[in-house]
C-alpha cells in the first residue's frame, strides 16, 4: 500500500512540472528563435538596425528595430517632408535669422545672420550637408512659426504609424529627438515619394548663392556612398551626436532591388558605410561579415545601458 501511495505522489508532482516545463520550453524556443533570427542576418557595427524592400515595412532584418534612441540628424528627413508638404513655395527667400533660442548642442555655421537663400536651396544644404542653420531657418519659415513646425512633425510621425517616435527640434541637435529603426524605414519610405528628397539628398557638392549681402558658400555630401556610381544611391542622410552615435540611412540597390537601410549607434566614422557594405553582401551571397572587436565591445556597453537605464540615451565611456 505505501508502494502505491508513493508512486501516486510521484505522478502528480510529474503532472504539476508539466506546464511549467512546458512554459519554459516554449520560452527558451522563443528566445532561441529570435537570436537565431538576428544570427541568420549580417553582423553589424551599429547597435540598431532595419533593412527592408523600399515600399514595404516588412523589414527584411531588424536589430534592436523597435527599441526608441537618438537619431541625431536623421531628423531633417522629416523636416523636409514637412516643409515639402506644406505647400510653402520653394523659390521663395528665407532669412537666416539669429536663434529664438540656444540650440542643444555645438550649432556653428558659416552662413552669415539676416542673410538669405531660396527655400529650395536652404533645404538642399540641410538634406546633403546636414547644415543645422539651415534646418533651424526652414522650420521659422513655417506657416505659424517654429512650434508649429515642431507639431507638424510629430502629427506626420503620428499619421506614419511611427508609435516610437518624438520631435522637439528640426536639426537634430537634441538628443530628445527619438525613433526606431523600424519607424525610420516607414519615414524613408515616405520621404523617397519627393523627388527634391531624393534629389538634394544625393547631391554630391553644391555651391549655394546667398542675398543681403551677396556670396557664396560650399557644401558637400556628408555620405561618401552617393559618389559611388555602383550603390545607385538614391535618398540619403547622415546624423551623429555622442548620445546617438553615427548614423546612416538611405536607400541604395542592392541584389536587384531598392532596399532601405536604417543604421542608428555605430563607433567608428566610417562604421555605418561598412554595415552598408556587409549588408549589401550578405543580400548579395548570404555571407553575414564581421565587425572589428572594438564595435563589437561599444555594442555590448550600450546594450547593456539601455537594460540598466531603460531610457532612449545610453552613454558610455
Amino acid at each position: 500500500m505505501m508502494q502505491n501511495r508513493s508512486w501516486v505522489v510521484l505522478w502528480v508532482c510529474l503532472l504539476g512540472l508539466l506546464p511549467w516545463g512546458t512554459q519554459a520550453h516554449q520560452q527558451n524556443s522563443s528566445s532561441a528563435a529570435a537570436t537565431a533570427s538576428e544570427a541568420a542576418g549580417p553582423n553589424l557595427a551599429s547597435v540598431n538596425a532595419a533593412v527592408a524592400v523600399v515600399g514595404q515595412e516588412e523589414l527584411m532584418y531588424g536589430k534592436n528595430a523597435h527599441r526608441s534612441v537618438p537619431i541625431a540628424s536623421i531628423t531633417k528627413l522629416m523636416t523636409a517632408l514637412v516643409v515639402l508638404e506644406s505647400g510653402e513655395p520653394l523659390d521663395a527667400w528665407l532669412t537666416f535669422h539669429e536663434r529664438h533660442t540656444p540650440a542643444a548642442a555645438n550649432a556653428y555655421s558659416r552662413i552669415r545672420i539676416d542673410s538669405q537663400m531660396r527655400r529650395a536651396d536652404v533645404l538642399r544644404i540641410a538634406l546633403m550637408s546636414s547644415e543645422n542653420f539651415a534646418a533651424y531657418t526652414l522650420a521659422r519659415s513655417h506657416p505659424g512659426g517654429f512650434d508649429a513646425f515642431i507639431e507638424a512633425m510629430n502629427s506626420k510621425a503620428a499619421d506614419l504609424g511611427m508609435t516610437g517616435t518624438r520631435f522637439v527640434d528640426p536639426t537634430g541637435l537634441s538628443a530628445d529627438n527619438v525613433s526606431t529603426a523600424a519607424d525610420l524605414v516607414r519615414l524613408v519610405n515616405a520621404a523617397a515619394r519627393h523627388p527634391e528628397i531624393r534629389e538634394y539628398s544625393t547631391t554630391g557638392y553644391f555651391r549655394g548663392q546667398f542675398r543681403n549681402p551677396r556670396y557664396s558658400l560650399s557644401f558637400g555630401n556628408t555620405n561618401a556612398l552617393v559618389h559611388r556610381d555602383s550603390w545607385g544611391v538614391a535618398l540619403s542622410k547622415t546624423g551623429y551626436l555622442s548620445e546617438a552615435g553615427r548614423c546612416l540611412v538611405m536607400v541604395s540597390r542592392m541584389d536587384g532591388k531598392d532596399v532601405v537601410t536604417v543604421l542608428l549607434d555605430s563607433l567608428g566614422t566610417r562604421s555605418p558605410m561598412g554595415d552598408a557594405g556587409r549588408i549589401k553582401r550578405w543580400l548579395d551571397t548570404g555571407a553575414p561579415g564581421s565587425v572589428a572587436a572594438a564595435a563589437r565591445r561599444y555594442e555590448q556597453k550600450k546594450n547593456a545601458a539601455y537594460a540598466d537605464s531603460g531610457q532612449q540615451s545610453a552613454s558610455v565611456n
